[in-house]
C-alpha cells in the first residue's frame, strides 16, 4: 500500500504540549525510552452516589504496548477508557501522561482546550459507532484533513494527497474521497475514523468496542488492518472490548474487570489460556462452549 504524503506540521506553541513532537511519524529515536512508560494510571475511581463506576484502578502503558481491558457490559470498562483520556473526571486518583521530553503532566488538570487539542493531536479515540467519531455530513477527505488542520497543516494539496493516501491504507477507494461518510457502509466508517484518527501519527489511540455490530467478515478484516497499523506505527493504544478474541488477537496485556474493579491482569496469553479469578475463569469457559 501506498505510505501515507508527508505534510509538515506542528503542534501550536500555544499549547501547553506544545514540542512533544512534530505530527509527522518521528524516528525511533525521537520517540520516548522503552525504559520510561508512557501512560500512568494511579488509584483511579470514579463513584456516582453509592453506585461504583470503577475503583482503586492502577496501571502503566509501555512505549508500543497495547493493553486491552475486557469484561462484562457494566463491569466499569468504559468508565475506566473516559476517565483515562480525560473525557470524564475521576474521584479519586490521577492519570499522568509522558511527554517525549520525559516530562509527566496531570491529564486532568489540563485546562479543558488544552486536553482538547491532545485528543485531536497527540491522541486518537476510535469509537465503537463511528458516527461518534466522524462528521458524517462533512466527506471522507473533509473528515482526515480536519484533524491535519488541528496540528497545524494548511496547504490544502497536500493535505488532499495524505487524505488520499490514507484511504488507500484503510482500503477505501480513493474516488470515494469527496463522498460524505454517511454513504459508507459500517465496516468503510468505521475504517475511515480509523484513518481520521491516525493521520496525526498519534503516540496514543484509546480504542472503544472497535469491531462492535459488525459482521464477523467485516470485524476479521478490521482487526487485521489494526493489528498491521499498529505494528507498523508503534502505536500504544488502551483497548476497551467484551470480546476475548479481539484482546487475544490485539493485545500484549490484559486486565478483566468486574463491578469497577480488576479482578485479573498479566500478560494476555497467559490471563487467556491460565486464568487465576474464576471470573476470568468463567469468561474464557463461556468462549470455549460459545
Amino acid at each position: 500500500m501506498t505510505e501515507p504524503a508527508a505534510v509538515g506540521f506542528a503542534i501550536p506553541s500555544a499549547s501547553p504540549f506544545a514540542g512533544i513532537r512534530d505530527a509527522k511519524a518521528p524516528p525511533p529515536a525521537d520517540r520516548p525510552s522503552p525504559n520510561q512508560g508512557l501512560l500512568y494510571v494511579e488509584g483511579v475511581g470514579k463513584y456516582y452516589g453509592d453506585r461504583i463506576g470503577c475503583k482503586d484502578v492502577s496501571f502503566d502503558l509501555w512505549p508500543g504496548e497495547v493493553l486491552a481491558i475486557v469484561g462484562e457490559s457494566g463491569s466499569g470498562k468504559s468508565t475506566l477508557l473516559n476517565l483515562v483520556c480525560g473525557r470524564m473526571v475521576p474521584t479519586s486518583g490521577k492519570v499522568r501522561y509522558r511527554e517525549s521530553s520525559g516530562d509527566l503532566f496531570d491529564v486532568h488538570k489540563l485546562p479543558e482546550a488544552s486536553r482538547r487539542r491532545l485528543l485531536r493531536t497527540e491522541w486518537g479515540y476510535v469509537h465503537q459507532n463511528p458516527r461518534d467519531g466522524l462528521r458524517m455530513r462533512v466527506s471522507a477527505g473533509g473528515n482526515i484533513g480536519e484533524r491535519l488542520m488541528a496540528c497545524g497543516s494548511r496547504h490544502y494539496g497536500n493535505i488532499r494527497k495524505t487524505g488520499v493516501s490514507w484511504l488507500d491504507r484503510v482500503e477505501i477507494d480513493a474516488d470515494r474521497i469527496d463522498d460524505v461518510p454517511v454513504s459508507y457502509s459500517g465496516g468503510m466508517q468505521q475504517r475511515l475514523q480509523i484513518a481520521r484518527n491516525l493521520v496525526s501519527a498519534p503516540r496514543l489511540v484509546f480504542m472503544d468496542e472497535p469491531t462492535g455490530g459488525l459482521d464477523v467478515s467485516v470485524q476479521a478484516r478490521l482487526l487485521d488492518l489494526i493489528r498491521t497499523l499498529v505494528r507498523e506505527m508503534g502505536l500504544s493504544v488502551v483497548l476497551v472490548t467484551h470480546d476475548l478474541a479481539v484482546a487475544r488477537l490485539l493485545a500484549h496485556r490484559l486486565m478483566v474487570m468486574r463491578r469497577g474493579e480488576v479482578v485479573e491482569s498479566g500478560l494476555a496469553d497467559q490471563v487467556l489460556d491460565d486464568p487465576r479469578h474464576e471470573y476470568t475463569q468463567l469468561l474464557v469457559s463461556s468462549v470455549l462452549q460459545g
